[in-house]
């Protein structure tokens, strides 16, 4: 009080006017109070905040995709293996996605999403994330939750090659190649396609994954089950698969989580998310039925492995088109890939010699091909970019495809060669003989003594 009252001696004493109740009361100031007000729903307005809905359901998206890899993958590959080497891919598995983790928060992220100016590489602006903050948005969801979605992009598209040299490959060779080539053609063509670079500026629609993940990825299990050579008694029946169930829980698990991968590209709980979600199942299950179909018809025999891998064609397939196909484009997709992966898987790749353990190109590389191409297509009413054309969006698709061939084979011809040389492409032939669980990580899956 004491001082409240030397405040107003000085006042008094200066000739200043002290803000009185009857200053506060005036009408002038009354005005101007009202008129804060009125502005304080403006402020409140000018900073964004997140949808509510669409966050929730990238939430959920991005478990799904990360689902896809742990458990789904690992299962799928691990039950087409045998028994003494089905740790050794779920080792891998998880390896990728501890590292892959790492490279797309330290620099991927960067050089992907970085500036657009340049046709196929980012920039280090967002080197270790610098730029994000709690509030910043991607659209109507946090960065954070988008560039984790993409994380799990990352993760999995490397852990696809590992099924092309499955029982025979190093683990320290494997980290190597995956690391130079996830750097060399996963962060560059991710740029090309969705981060504004040369893709971008052909009107190439890869709505989630067609080039990126399983173009990129098909060709590189082709390239690297070539350079390190076939199993030891390829072809063979002692190569069957150790544990079917396995195989189909983990092909119902990838179902499942590409419903995050394929829905969720939409980046929001909305109609496109929702015509993705119809078009993927759509053509998964139009790709079971053609092959399930072909084998009965050639083989009498419709296989529980057989339906699991023409659910994961159907499902690679529809990964470029789910945001801007029809349904019934949605089934002609499924059906084509289904029946030109299942000749090339059982037929082509035999005739040809090549030991694509898990039919990684026959399934993703030829899968995402077939998907990337019939993307222009079938397209529904207002999916064309203006200027374009069916003929001028598929001629589009059809470049993209090229480039990402030529790219992703170059990329891991100079992974594998670094790998080669720093520590050795292959196991020893009794490392393979003994199995890869035992020998690089000193562990069985099965206690058969128990």
């Amino acid at each position: 009080m004491l001082r409240t009252q030397r405040r107003l001696d000085r006042l008094e004493g200066s000739g200043e006017k002290p803000l009185t109740m009857n200053r506060l009361q005036s009408p002038g100031f009354r005005i101007l109070l009202w008129l804060a007000l009125l502005a304080l729903p403006a402020a409140a307005q000018d900073t964004p905040a997140p949808d509510s809905g669409d966050t929730a359901w990238m939430l959920v998206a991005t478990v799904l995709v990360l689902l896809m890899t742990l458990p789904g993958l690992a299962l799928f590959y691990g039950g087409l293996v045998r028994t003494k080497n089905v740790l050794s891919i779920l080792v891998q598995c998880f390896a990728m996605a501890g590292v892959m983790s790492l490279v797309w928060i330290t620099f991927g992220a960067s050089f992907a999403t970085g500036s657009g100016d340049n046709a196929f590489i980012g920039d280090a602006s967002k080197v270790m994330l610098k730029h994000l903050t709690p509030d910043l948005l991607n659209g109507s969801i946090p960065e954070s939750v988008w560039l984790t979605f993409q994380m799990t992009f990352i993760i999995i598209t490397p852990a696809l090659i590992v099924g092309a040299f499955a029982e025979r490959m190093k683990f320290s060779a494997m980290l190597i190649f995956t690391l130079v080539w996830t750097v060399l053609a996963y962060i560059p063509v991710w740029h090309m396609a969705w981060g504004g670079g040369l893709f971008h500026h052909w009107n190439v629609i890869d709505f989630a994954g067609g080039t990126v993940v399983h173009i990129n990825a098909g060709v590189a299990g082709l390239v690297a089950c070539i350079m390190v050579g076939r199993r030891q008694g390829y072809p063979g029946p002692n190569l069957a698969p150790h544990n079917v169930p396995f195989t189909v829980i983990g092909a119902a698990l990838l179902w499942v989580g590409w419903f995050g991968f394929n829905a969720g590209s939409a980046c929001a709980a909305n109609a496109a998310a929702g015509m993705a979600m119809l078009t993927t199942h759509a053509a998964t299950a139009t790709a079971v039925v053609v092959w399930a179909g072909l084998e009965w018809l050639i083989h009498k025999k419709p296989t529980a492995v057989g339906v699991a891998t023409g659910a994961v064609a159907g499902l690679v397939a529809i990964t470029p088109a789910a945001g801007s196909t029809t349904v019934a484009g949605a089934l002609v997709i499924g059906a084509a890939s289904s029946f030109l992966c299942y000749f090339m898987a059982t037929k082509v790749k035999h005739m040809l010699k090549v030991d694509d353990s898990l039919d990684v190109f026959a399934v993703h590389g030829v899968g995402g091909i077939v998907g990337a191409i019939l993307t222009g297509v079938f397209l529904r009413d207002g999916a064309l970019a203006e200027g374009m054309t069916v003929a001028s969006q598929t001629f589009a698709q059809i470049k993209s495809v090229i480039v990402t061939i030529v790219w992703s084979a170059a990329a891991a011809v100079i992974g594998l060669t670094v790998a080669k040389v720093v520590v050795g492409l292959r196991v020893s032939d009794e490392e393979e003989m003994g199995g890869l669980d035992r020998n690089l990580h000193g562990e069985e899956a099965y206690n058969t003594e128990g």
